[in-house]
């Protein structure tokens, strides 16, 4: 009798270890679910790009990862998403580089009016080992930027008169985007500088409480300004990369194969928004010249360039480190 307790209490052991082994075996591992912002609606270029981006993390990484994309700003406007990817309350957003400068200075650089001389410059730019060091900088801010979006670039509109040079400037008011750096812009150029929220331009232009704005062809299209403000001069005096980024904390918790496996995720998801956005503001630009818009292109920026100068001397007084890297952006094109 103590020899066949012995060996059932040894068998049942065997069994309870096996029983373990093979349940740890078939427990399925469970997946990280990451949250992603996104300020625009479904549809647009930049959210099917992020889509897309969402459906190849989960491929490639056989489901450890499973994004969700969250559109129309809907966890919070870009300062806070901002702020919640830095801690790591969100998982990963598409941002705009406008308004990073409060957080990441070195990103201020991309808001110089001219900074960049076309969409395509600005692309190869930011592909390269310039667009490294403001990936650097965002870095230390908790930020991994992945890749980079674009945003078109933003041109002068009013309800008057094509622009031409700095002259046809002179006097009109101008809406522009909370940033110091915009309001002196449009003042430099003799114009009245005038903040104020997007979602109130369409009617300010409609009564006359303004002139004018500035903004690229698919904002232009969809907010319906073309409808009040009918000359659209393509000044492209704003060309702003936006990025996929990543919380430093969720990118730190992937293995290497995972990290790589995002990273080439996030690249090609870069060149699917391109792609897209190329493609809408076509699409847009040929909807307002049928609403009868007059679009007409700037000859001669080099005179709009000029006006600028004041800004960056005051820009690099006032930001000396950044200098270099205001000139290496100029000396690349």
């Amino acid at each position: 009798m103590p020899t066949t307790k012995r060996f059932s209490v040894t068998g049942c052991l065997k069994i309870t270890a096996m029983a373990g082994a093979l349940s740890a075996m078939t427990l399925p591992v469970q997946a990280e679910q990451w949250r992603g912002w996104n300020i625009h609606p479904p549809g647009y270029p930049n959210s099917e790009a992020l889509e897309s981006f969402a459906e190849e993390v989960a491929e490639k990484t056989d489901g450890r990862v499973e994004p969700k994309v969250y559109h129309n700003a809907v966890l919070g406007d870009q300062p806070d998403a901002i702020e919640q990817t830095r801690s790591g309350a969100l998982d990963f957003a598409n941002f705009n580089m406008g308004p990073m400068g409060p957080i990441v200075p070195a990103t201020n650089v991309l808001s110089l009016p001219f900074i960049f001389n076309s969409v395509d410059d600005m692309y190869r730019i930011m592909d390269g080992e310039i667009g490294q060091r403001f990936a650097d900088a965002l870095a230390e801010k908790n930020l991994i930027a992945l890749s980079w979006f674009g945003s078109g670039a933003r041109s002068l509109y009013n309800t008057d008169h094509a622009v031409n040079t700095p002259a046809d400037v002179q006097g009109i008011k101008v809406r522009v985007m909370n940033n110091d750096l915009y309001v002196d812009m449009i003042d430099n150029l003799g114009g009245n500088a005038t903040p104020m929220a997007y979602s109130e331009v369409y009617q300010s232009l409609k009564t006359g409480v303004i002139d004018g704005a500035e903004n690229n062809y698919p904002s232009y299209e969809t907010s319906g300004h073309y409808e009040v403000a009918q000359y659209y001069s393509l000044t492209e005096h704003l060309i702003l990369p936006e990025c996929l980024c990543i919380a430093k904390s969720s990118w730190e918790e992937l293995s290497a194969e995972d990290q790589q496996a995002v990273r080439q995720a996030a690249e090609n998801a870069a060149k699917t928004q391109r792609q897209l956005w190329a493609e809408r503001v076509e699409k847009s630009r040929q909807t307002v010249l049928d609403a009868g818009v007059k679009i007409n292109d700037v000859a001669d920026k080099s005179a709009f360039q000029d006006k600028m100068q004041p800004i960056y001397d005051d820009f690099i007084a006032q930001n000396p480190q950044l200098e270099s890297l205001v000139k290496d952006i100029q000396a690349a094109q």
